[in-house]
């Protein structure tokens, strides 16, 4: 939910700054701001919540922890990559096939209850799939119309 909330709330920011800076609404350009500002978001929770984010990955994957802080860089080269205009629409299609291959991993810890943020097992479990795959739903769709559309 809060990567939702820094989304939306960055998104309307900017919309408002282009309007003010630019003298018009640069939807896509704010749409990748807000996506931006996600991504670094979501990153420092690879720095922060290693352990619980860790225990999100099934057992036949090594190096949890290596992945969960390669994930994390990956979020924050991606969140800059989408606002280089070079490399934003390769930088978009790379977060999309992201966000489809991190999917597994929120379905595994939600299967086993995993609750990242307290590296336990009390977690919401498989009631949070109704919100976490509409939420990847909306990421992926977001991403495509305004870095690769927009």
């Amino acid at each position: 939910m809060k990567p939702l909330i820094v989304l939306f709330s960055v998104f309307v920011l900017a919309v408002t700054a282009t309007k003010i800076l630019y003298g018009s609404y640069e939807i896509a350009l704010s749409g990748r701001v807000a996506m931006a500002a996600m991504l670094m978001f979501t990153a420092i929770a690879h720095f922060v919540f290693t352990k619980g984010m860790a225990m999100m990955l099934p057992g036949f994957i090594p190096y949890k922890t290596e992945t969960v802080y390669l994930t994390g860089v990956i979020e924050l080269a991606a969140a800059v990559g989408i606002l280089i205009p070079n490399f934003r629409i390769t930088a978009a299609w790379l977060l999309i096939s992201f966000f489809i291959l991190i999917l597994p991993a929120n379905i595994y810890a939600a299967v086993k209850h995993i609750n990242y943020q307290k590296a336990n097992y009390e977690g919401n479990g498989l009631a949070y799939l109704w919100f976490r795959i509409p939420l990847q739903i909306v990421f992926i769709v977001w991403t495509y119309l305004s870095s690769i559309r927009g």
